[in-house]
């Protein structure tokens, strides 16, 4: 399969890979798979749109590519602001978040925007959502509602226009149910809720983002660039990839260091194999039709018996 080049709509990637900010953990995003290619549809559907946005995904990927591209589509004037949720400090979160006048603590002899004053006119991207504490979720919404926001301090309101895109590898209602999440901050983050998934269920992405890796690598190494073999890109199609885009780096990566041919093939990936029935099973999927979903049921169901017998 070829590669999207540079530029290329079916690709994303951050401008810089080198620079490129510590909280982007998938460093490409492609929409060749069929579900890609309907996510960049709601997409930009979405971006031109006022209206806050909630990406959901597991980690790796891509969550923040994709709050980069919604920004750019977006084609607001000012700043994309990206905060990991986890980062701020326990003690002074409500004065980083919002921003504090002078002498508003110790320490503060002048004034800060906080990340949502760094933000206005722009996107704030808030990366793991639910892991802001309780009490500036509601702050947070107040924000977004009014358009203003109370610095730490200040004795009046500050005007703010934010779009926010919002992130989670956490279903946020599970959270609301649990009394973690603001359940009306929920309620304002579903209109523009998106889904990514992981890249296990984006079988037809896999192929081109392991490409656009190696090209990568191979530029960055200064090495030969190597084909893939029919049956390692079989691998990489078949692995569940729990790491998603960032773990498909990682094994590209590994195996061009250790290629000592023209080809990279299976040995070379450092795939976990897995066990002997389950690759009897994923040969009787690829196999049988799915009208034939009850022969297969009953082929599963023997195949646990002996992995039963066997384990004896």
């Amino acid at each position: 399969m070829s590669l999207p080049p540079v530029g290329d709509p079916s690709l994303l990637i951050f401008p810089d890979a080198d620079k490129s900010p510590l909280s982007i953990r998938a460093k490409a995003l492609v929409f060749i798979d069929p579900r890609s290619r309907q996510l960049r549809n709601e997409v930009e559907r979405l971006a031109g749109l006022p209206v806050p946005i909630l990406i959901q995904g597991e980690t790796g990927t891509g969550k923040e590519l994709l709050a980069r591209h919604i920004h750019r589509c977006s084609e607001r004037p000012s700043l994309f602001v990206a905060l990991s949720c986890s980062s701020l400090s326990p003690k002074h979160g409500e004065a980083e978040l919002f921003g504090y006048s002078a002498g508003a603590h110790q320490g503060a002899p002048s004034s800060r925007a906080g990340w949502l004053g760094s933000a206005n006119g722009g996107t704030l991207y808030l990366d793991e959502i639910a892991d802001l504490p309780l009490p500036l979720q509601g702050q947070l919404l107040g924000v977004l509602e009014t358009g203003e926001a109370w610095r730490v301090g200040a004795a009046q309101p500050t005007p703010l226009d934010i779009r926010l895109v919002a992130a989670s590898s956490v279903e946020l209602w599970q959270a609301v149910r649990a009394g973690k999440f603001d359940e009306r901050l929920a309620h304002y983050l579903s209109d523009g809720r998106l889904q990514l998934p992981p890249l296990r269920e984006r079988v037809g992405d896999v192929l081109p983002l392991a490409e656009y890796f190696l090209g990568i690598y191979t530029q960055r190494l200064r090495l030969p660039l190597p084909g893939i073999s029919l049956a390692a890109q079989r691998a990489l199609e078949q692995h569940d990839w729990p790491g998603n885009t960032r773990e498909l780096e990682n094994v590209v990566h590994f195996a061009l260091l250790v290629c000592d041919a023209d080809e990279i093939d299976v040995h070379h990936l450092n795939l976990p194999a897995a066990p002997p029935l389950e690759r009897i099973e994923q040969a009787l999927e690829r196999l049988i039709d799915d009208d034939d979903a009850a022969q297969l049921a009953v082929l599963r169901e023997l195949l646990r018996r002996a992995e039963q017998r066997l384990a004896v």
